[in-house]
């Protein structure tokens, strides 16, 4: 910017000569964290693109300037001129396929612009990230998505949240086994917006990983994996909270327990999976009370014979999700721990639709009306392929999958 700004008192006081060796510098300086936020930047800059056509960083910082103060038109017309003159600088690329994105509706232009940025420079571990998460919004397959980050394996090692989202993925696939032993191998580091998600993964490898020992006979290996779901690894990085709810894992440590005959047992985890919270809610922060918890209530009730309040628990699931299916959500302006990154905007509208419909189809599943599960958790998966509730419970009402008994 020191060039930029040079170049423009040369021209001012006649120097033109002087102005433009200056303004060539300026145009090969290295723009690693060059962001103007001052106003007499924008010009020196405009002063710049009307002087030196070529200059392709010029109108790259003068988006960046407009971007940071909300002007999106403007920011997106002078990133399109940068790579009109230089298609080959990949942060101007995904810059732009940002502001595509989150300011316009041009999705697959964002995603083919961000492609070419990841062309450009495979050492980016960020714009691996940002790709797999804008993969992950526009709900590409699942396999696409394995496949890619699976093609960057050294890559995707160097951050814990791209590496998350390959856990997660083989935990889609049903690869427990070896999600877990990533997650035990690796050393975690807390970030905002990643509250709970190491630990969401590890728990579920696990609890799958039982369910699947149960269907096979193996019931004290079951039980051992649930009890080791309990206690978080200090590797990790992340204790579990005070308070946190955990029918699910007491509900099939109760079946491992009914199968090895032990009905005393049995019946004490059942009794702890139907307490707890048990009113739904929007669970738009990380910890706030997961309608999952309600539906293993539900189950463990009916095991305790107790059909009547099992049925309030999976009624209660599908009145509040009729309710609220068309909200308006709105998130106030000082929330944290929101529970996914921010790079690109979320529509939290759809974000509670998905929310009331895996609602919906956990209590009809509860009330083995599986037609209207099975529709529910489809429309889910139409919008968001990677949601891991849906995936984990259409298994119980597939035919190979571990049925839901009364």
């Amino acid at each position: 910017m020191a060039y930029y700004y040079l170049a423009l008192l040369y021209s001012k006081n006649g120097n033109e000569k002087l102005a433009q060796s200056t303004l060539y510098n300026a145009a090969n300086a290295n723009p690693e964290y060059c962001f103007p936020n001052q106003i007499e930047a924008v010009l020196a800059l405009e002063h710049a693109i009307l002087q030196n056509p070529n200059d392709a960083k010029a109108p790259y910082y003068l988006g960046n300037f407009w971007y940071a103060f909300k002007h999106y038109d403007d920011a997106i017309a002078c990133w399109e001129k940068s790579i009109a003159v230089d298609p080959h600088f990949p942060t101007v690329q995904r810059n732009l396929a940002l502001a595509y994105y989150n300011k316009t509706d041009k999705q697959e232009q964002a995603v083919a612009l961000l492609e070419k940025a990841f062309e450009l420079d495979k050492s980016d571990v960020r714009i691996l990230m940002e790709l797999d998460q804008l993969y992950k919004r526009v709900n590409k397959d699942l396999d696409f998505r394995f496949n890619f980050l699976e093609k960057n394996k050294k890559l995707v090692a160097q951050r814990d949240d791209v590496y998350l989202e390959y856990v997660t993925l083989l935990n889609l696939d049903g690869e427990y086994e070896k999600a877990l032993g990533l997650l035990k191998q690796r050393i975690f580091h807390p970030w905002e917006g990643g509250e709970g998600k190491v630990a969401i993964q590890y728990v579920t490898a696990l609890v799958e990983m039982a369910k699947q020992a149960i269907s096979d006979g193996n019931y004290e290996i079951a039980i051992q994996f649930l009890n080791d779901a309990q206690q978080y690894p200090h590797n990790l990085a992340e204790g579990k909270l005070t308070g946190a709810q955990e029918n699910d894992i007491f509900y099939w440590l109760g079946v491992a327990f009914e199968m090895l005959n032990d009905m005393s047992n049995a019946n004490a985890y059942w009794e702890k999976a139907a307490t707890g919270l048990s009113e739904p809610t929007a669970a738009i922060f990380y910890n706030d009370q997961q309608p999952d918890k309600i539906f293993y209530q539900g189950l463990a009730l009916i095991k305790l014979e107790r059909q009547a309040e099992a049925d309030l628990r999976f009624d209660k699931l599908i009145q509040y999700a009729k309710e609220h299916i068309n909200d308006h959500v709105s998130i106030d302006y000082f929330a944290v721990s929101l529970p996914d990154l921010t790079i690109w905007e979320d529509d939290l509208d759809k974000r509670n639709r998905i929310h009331c419909l895996y609602m919906q189809g956990l209590g009809y599943l509860g009330l083995k009306q599986t037609k209207l599960a099975t529709d529910s958790f489809e429309e889910v998966l139409k919008i968001e392929k990677s949601h891991l509730g849906v995936v984990v419970h259409q298994k119980l009402i597939s035919p190979t999958g571990l049925e839901v008994k009364s």
